[in-house]
């Protein structure tokens, strides 16, 4: 029965998002997207509950906390926040999620890729 709970798997109309350099937006495109954009790629298994429920659970959580592809009409003060946030949960190995990375191996980031990011997000 749970597999006939309607979920959201919506992706509104995606802007450029280019919000950094090119090295580091790339990172974030191969890392962040998929939760933090409209630019979700929803696999074969977002189709099946429970996993379903809380892929999209997820998506909405993330896009709710940062979305690169609002990121245009977020002010000043908003984006200042948010690039503390990033840099903080990036520094501490928080994101990507743990458990996002078995079936999504290429988010994975190297030390180094996540000393990009932190440093593009502290200097910004």
């Amino acid at each position: 029965m749970i597999q006939f709970i309607p979920v959201d798997k919506s992706n509104p109309p995606a802007r450029s998002a280019d919000v950094a350099p090119a090295q580091v937006q790339e990172l974030l495109r191969r890392a962040c997207f998929d939760c933090h954009s409209h630019e979700t790629v929803w696999p074969w298994y977002s189709q099946i509950a429970p996993v379903s429920l809380l892929i999209a659970r997820d998506v909405k959580k993330g896009r709710k906390e940062v979305n690169f592809s609002t990121w245009d009409k977020y002010n000043e003060k908003r984006k200042a926040r948010k690039l503390k946030e990033i840099a903080m949960q990036v520094e501490k190995g928080n994101m990507p999620l743990f458990y996002y990375l078995p079936l999504h191996p290429g988010a994975k980031l190297s030390p180094a890729e996540r000393e990009l990011i932190v440093k593009w997000a502290k200097q910004s």
